[in-house]
């Protein structure tokens, strides 16, 4: 089994900007090392949970640590009321077919 480094991010948003918000969020450039990139909200479109899998962790602190992340984030923070945010060591988990 393959070992994942995962970045998880929930945030909380202002009513109304889901829209500007995910304009907000998406990376430019793509940063070096992320494999996968996932977003899912709450039913009212105020809750949102990034998920990224990376190469490595240093991958992903690089980003987190560069000029493009801080533009990201202040370009998102006039929608974001609440953040928490999280770095996750993990695995696949086999799901028997029947």
């Amino acid at each position: 089994m393959r070992d994942h480094f995962v970045w998880v991010t929930t945030r909380r948003i202002k009513p109304g900007v889901l829209e500007k918000f995910e304009r907000a969020w998406r990376p430019d450039p793509y940063p070096e090392g992320l494999r996968q990139a996932y977003a899912y909200w709450s039913e009212d479109g105020l809750e949102i949970t990034g998920v990224s899998f990376w190469d490595t962790r240093e991958a992903c602190d690089s980003f987190r640590g560069s000029e493009a992340e801080t533009r990201r984030r202040t370009a998102m923070a006039p929608y974001v009321e609440e953040e928490r945010e999280g770095f996750y060591f993990g695995r696949e988990l086999g799901i028997p077919v029947h």
